[in-house]
C-alpha cells in the first residue's frame, strides 16, 4: 500500500496569489514544487525563452564553438555521432540541421543498439579516420567514451564531446571522488565540475543532450549564420521538447520553459517528418501535451532504435518529400505496435520470475530474461519498478553469449553510484541516478544480485511508494474556474507532477467496470459534504477486487457492482474537465484509495 504524505510547505500564499494573479490553491500547489517566493512563482508561470541560461555558462562551450567554427571555415568534414534513443535522435537532427545552415560538410552516425551498444566506440573512431573526417562531434554520449575518444585523437581527429550524462568517477578509500573526463579537445556537459572547486557550475544541470546541442547551435549560428539564427532556433524547439520529455528530465527551471515553448510549436511545425508522425497517430489537429510526447510520439521514435535502426527515425526528420515521409512514419508506428506486444510478453515473464524465484526478498531486483529482445530490457525494468517500488535490473543474453541489460531506479537509490561500487563485475556500464545500462559475463549474474544486496543501504521505508498530496480538499468544492486554473501548471511530468488532492469520508455506492482490458472503474459516490460525485479510476478490475475484498469482505465487490454498497474510503484524486456531446462536467480521477 502506498504511503500518503501531505505537503506542509509554508509561504505567504495570500501575498503570492495577489502578486501573481492566481488563487491561493494554485499558489500552494506551486510552492509544493519547491518554487519559493513571488519572483520564482512568476517565472514558473510566465517564464519565456529570454529567461533561459546563457550557453556560455556550459563548461568548455566557448572552446567547442571556437574549434567548430575554425574547422568549418577550413572545410574539414564533421561527423556527428549520436545515440539511438529519442534524445540522441533529436540532438543529432538539431546538429545536422544547424551544421548544414552554417555551410559545414557534415554527416551523422547513430550506433546500432545491438551491434555497437551505447554511444561512440573505437570502431567508429577508426571509420571516421578512414573516411577522412576532421572533427567528431558527439551528442547525448561521449562523456564515458574514454577509449573511443583516445583512438580518435591518436588518429589525428579533433573531438568535441557534447553530453549530459554523469561524469564517471573513481572513489578512493577516503571516499574522495576523482572524475574521469575523456581526452577530447572540448567536453561540453552540464554535469562537468570545476576542477578547482569540485562543484557543478551550470545553474541547472538537468538538461538533456538535445538541449545541450541546441545551446551549442545557438552560438554556432550567431557566428556563422546570424541571419538564420532566430528562425532556426525556434524551428528546432519541438525537438528539444520531445527529447526532454522522453529522456524523463525534470520539468522545472529552464526545462519547463523549453518544453512548454517546444510542445506549443509542434502543431505548426514545418518539419515534414514530424508532421507525418502526427498524422499517422491522429494528432494533426490536437494541442500536443507531455503525454503525447512521452507516450505516443516518443515511443515511435524509440521503437526504431529497439527493433530496427535509429537512423530510420533520424531520416524521417530529414525527409522533405511528404509521400515518403508518410510511408516512413507509418513504418515507425508499426514498429512501435510490435514493440508494445513484445514488451507485454516480457513483463509477464518477468513477473513470473519474481514470483517463482521469490525475488521480493531482495531490495534490488535482478531479473534474467535470456530470450527477451535486449532493446526492451529498460522498458520492462521500468514496468517492474513501478509494480514493486524497487530498483530493477533486467538482463538478456546477447548473440556472443554475454549478458546485457538496463536498470531503472527509485528516488532513494543512486543506481550509477551503486554500480560504480561493484564496477569490476561489468564489462561496460554507464548512466545516472535513475537509469543505467550495462554488459557483463553471463556467469556473473548471481554474483551481481549478491553484491547489489551487500552494498545496498535501502531501508524498508525506502521501498514503499510515497504519494505526495498537495492539499486536502473535498471534491464538491471544485468549480470550473478552479479546475481551469490548474492548466497553469502545465507542462506536467517528472518533478512537476499533476497535482493530487485528498478527500476523507467518501462513500462508494456503485461501480461500473469499463474498457477492453477491464481497467477503467467508474464509481457512484457521495463526498463528506453530501454531494454526489462521479469518480473514475484507471486500475485493473481484478486488482481492485482483491483490495476491497481483503478490506471489507467477499460481499463488498458484488454489492458495489449491484449499486447497493456503502463503503467509506479516503482517496487521493485529480480533478479534470470532461466534455461529452457538448456537455461539460468535472470528473474526479482517483489515484488511490484507503479503506
Amino acid at each position: 500500500m502506498a504511503k500518503w504524505m501531505l505537503y506542509t510547505k509554508r509561504a505567504d500564499f495570500r501575498a503570492i496569489a495577489e502578486a501573481c494573479g492566481i488563487s491561493m490553491v494554485l499558489a500552494r500547489v506551486i510552492r509544493n514544487r519547491d518554487v519559493i517566493g513571488i519572483e520564482e512563482t512568476q517565472r514558473f508561470l510566465r517564464g519565456s525563452l529570454a529567461d533561459l541560461y546563457s550557453p556560455l555558462l556550459l563548461p568548455d562551450m566557448e572552446k567547442a564553438v571556437g574549434l567548430l567554427c575554425e574547422k568549418i571555415r577550413r572545410g574539414e568534414a564533421v561527423r556527428v555521432i549520436g545515440d539511438y534513443d529519442v534524445d540522441g535522435i533529436c540532438a543529432s537532427y538539431i546538429l545536422m540541421r544547424v551544421l548544414s545552415a552554417c555551410g559545414a560538410s557534415a554527416d551523422v552516425v547513430l550506433p546500432d543498439r545491438i551491434k555497437d551498444g551505447y554511444g561512440m566506440n573505437p570502431r567508429m573512431a577508426a571509420d571516421a579516420a578512414e573516411d577522412g573526417v576532421g572533427v567528431i562531434l558527439t551528442c547525448d554520449n561521449g562523456i564515458s567514451a574514454v577509449e573511443a575518444v583516445r583512438a580518435a585523437k591518436e588518429a589525428g581527429i579533433c573531438v568535441v564531446v557534447t553530453d549530459h550524462h554523469e561524469v564517471p568517477f573513481e572513489e578512493d578509500a577516503g571516499g574522495h571522488k576523482k572524475y574521469i573526463l575523456p581526452p577530447a579537445d572540448a567536453v561540453v556537459d552540464p554535469k562537468v565540475r570545476n576542477p578547482e572547486t569540485g562543484k557543478i557550475e551550470y545553474p541547472f544541470p538537468e538538461i538533456c543532450g538535445a538541449v545541450v546541442a541546441w545551446k551549442l547551435s545557438d552560438l554556432l549560428l550567431e557566428r556563422l549564420a546570424p541571419k538564420m539564427r532566430s528562425r532556426l532556433l525556434e524551428e528546432l524547439l519541438p525537438f528539444c521538447a520531445l527529447a526532454t520529455v522522453c529522456d524523463v528530465m525534470p520539468l522545472k527551471d529552464e526545462n519547463r520553459i523549453l518544453v512548454r515553448e517546444g510542445l506549443g510549436r509542434i502543431p505548426r511545425t514545418e518539419n515534414t517528418g514530424l508532421r507525418s508522425l502526427l498524422l499517422v497517430n491522429g494528432l494533426e489537429d490536437k494541442a500536443i501535451s507531455t503525454y503525447h510526447a512521452g507516450f505516443v510520439i516518443g515511443p515511435c521514435l524509440n521503437a526504431t532504435g529497439r527493433l530496427d535502426n535509429a537512423e530510420r527515425a533520424l531520416a524521417l526528420f530529414m525527409e522533405d518529400d511528404p509521400e515518403r515521409a508518410l510511408r516512413s512514419a507509418q513504418k515507425l508506428r508499426e514498429l512501435n505496435d510490435s514493440r508494445k506486444s513484445l514488451t507485454e510478453q516480457g513483463v509477464k515473464q518477468a513477473l513470473q520470475i519474481v514470483s517463482d524465484q521469490h525475488l521480493l526478498k531482495n531490495r534490488v531486483l535482478v531479473i534474467y530474461l535470456p530470450e527477451c529482445h535486449e532493446s526492451l530490457a529498460g522498458i520492462i525494468a521500468g514496468r517492474i519498478r513501478e509494480r514493486f517500488s524497487r530498483p530493477v535490473f533486467v538482463l538478456t543474453r546477447t548473440e556472443d553469449g554475454m549478458a546485457k541489460g538496463s536498470g531503472r531506479s527509485i528516488e532513494a537509490y543512486d543506481m550509477f553510484a551503486s554500480m560504480t561500487e561493484i564496477k569490476e563485475l561489468f564489462v561496460k556500464f554507464g548512466g545516472h541516478k535513475m537509469a543505467a545500462g550495462l554488459s557483463m559475463r553471463e556467469e556473473d549474474i548471481p554474483l551481481l544480485q549478491k553484491r547489489l544486496e551487500e552494498t545496498s543501504t535501502l531501508q524498508e521505508e525506502d521501498l514503499t511508494e510515497v504519494v505526495h498530496i498537495d492539499m486536502e480538499l473535498p471534491p464538491s468544492l471544485w468549480t470550473f474556474n478552479m479546475v481551469e486554473e490548474l492548466k497553469h501548471l502545465e507542462p506536467c511530468g517528472t518533478a512537476n507532477l499533476k497535482p493530487v488532492f485528498a478527500a476523507r469520508g467518501v462513500r462508494l455506492c456503485g461501480l461500473r467496470v469499463m474498457g477492453k482490458g477491464r481497467n477503467v472503474l467508474g464509481f457512484e459516490a457521495i463526498d463528506s459534504n453530501g454531494e454526489q460525485l462521479a469518480l473514475t479510476m484507471f486500475r485493473e478490475a481484478d486488482l481492485f477486487r482483491e483490495k476491497i475484498e481483503a478490506a471489507r469482505g467477499s460481499r463488498a465487490w458484488l454489492e458495489l457492482l449491484n449499486g447497493r454498497a456503502d463503503v467509506t474510503v479516503n482517496m487521493i484524486y485529480h480533478p479534470e474537465i470532461n466534455e461529452f456531446r457538448g456537455r461539460r462536467s468535472i470528473r474526479f480521477v482517483v489515484k488511490d484509495m484507503h479503506f
